[in-house]
């Protein structure tokens, strides 16, 4: 990282960013409604910023999902989930859908990715999900393209 200043979009364009904000809501609504638990929807946020290295949202959701009871060992492992009985079949759905999603460039959503999230997720869960994943990807664009700062 460099010291080289950065225009804050967010401030830059309030309206767009509060409008991104409102989609937010609605995606957690949207969450909510699928019956999707807090914690996996918190790891899902989590991963997604992994992928991406957003330094300022994984802080931000790593704090938020401890505050909700997620156990700590959980976060520490989640970028070998499949290497590890921590997480259900809806947990381990829900994460290769948000693997697939976030990494879109490298290949879409397989349909094997996506048959995958279908067999243990609802219609509304995978679109839930899908809306989680792509609201966290703007968010990390916008943190990182400002630079947002994250202080030890």
């Amino acid at each position: 990282m460099t010291n080289t200043q950065r225009v804050s979009i967010d401030k830059q364009h309030p309206a767009a960013y509060k409008a991104l904000i409102a989609l937010s809501t609605e995606a957690d609504n949207g969450a909510v409604a699928a019956g999707l638990d807090p914690l996996l929807v918190e790891l899902v946020r989590i991963r997604t910023s992994q992928i991406n290295g957003c330094a300022f949202c994984l802080r931000m959701h790593s704090r938020d999902a401890l505050k909700k009871g997620e156990n700590p060992d959980r976060i520490a492992v989640l970028p070998a989930w499949e290497e590890t009985g921590y997480f259900s079949a809806t947990d381990r759905a829900a994460l290769r859908l948000t693997e697939a999603i976030t990494r879109v460039s490298d290949g879409h959503v397989s349909d094997e990715d996506y048959a995958a999230a279908a067999a243990e997720l609802t219609e509304d869960q995978i679109s839930a999900v899908s809306w989680l994943v792509t609201v966290m990807n703007a968010f990390n664009r916008v943190a990182i393209t400002s630079r947002y700062h994250v202080a030890g």
